[in-house]
């Protein structure tokens, strides 16, 4: 196994309307397929830290994680800056990891709507 280094992957996703279950289901949806996409488990992750746009204020995103079992995993949530003309309905993360993959390696991941956000990284399921 390579040398284990702290690592940053981005994600982001959207979803139709601000509702508990919309933002748990797609703030699921991209963790997994961080995980998946990068080989890591939740074991290789330091810290995550949750961003969504203004108008989702019905569920932290933290809480998709927590029931994926992230349980020993500090979680942060905040809002972001209203920036005209931003994408609506969005949610990003930044994910802290512990990977012997090189950081070029690393695959980034935007999904539905958060893929005009990165159309360079976005690659399909």
């Amino acid at each position: 196994m390579g040398d284990r280094r702290a690592r940053a992957i981005r994600g982001a996703t959207t979803v139709e309307s601000d509702t508990p279950e919309q933002i748990r289901r797609a703030t699921r949806e991209l963790l997994e397929t961080i995980v998946h996409r990068n080989g890591i488990t939740s074991a290789d992750v330091i810290s995550a830290i949750f961003t969504v746009t203004h108008d989702l204020t019905s569920e932290f995103p933290a809480h998709a994680a927590r029931e994926l079992g992230w349980l020993d995993v500090p979680l942060l949530c905040t809002l972001e800056i209203p920036v005209p003309g931003s994408l609506a309905h969005c949610i990003r993360v930044l994910l802290h990891v512990e990977s012997d993959a090189p950081r070029t390696g690393i695959r980034h991941v935007y999904l539905h709507d958060a893929r005009t956000l990165r159309p360079d990284l976005v690659q399909e399921s």
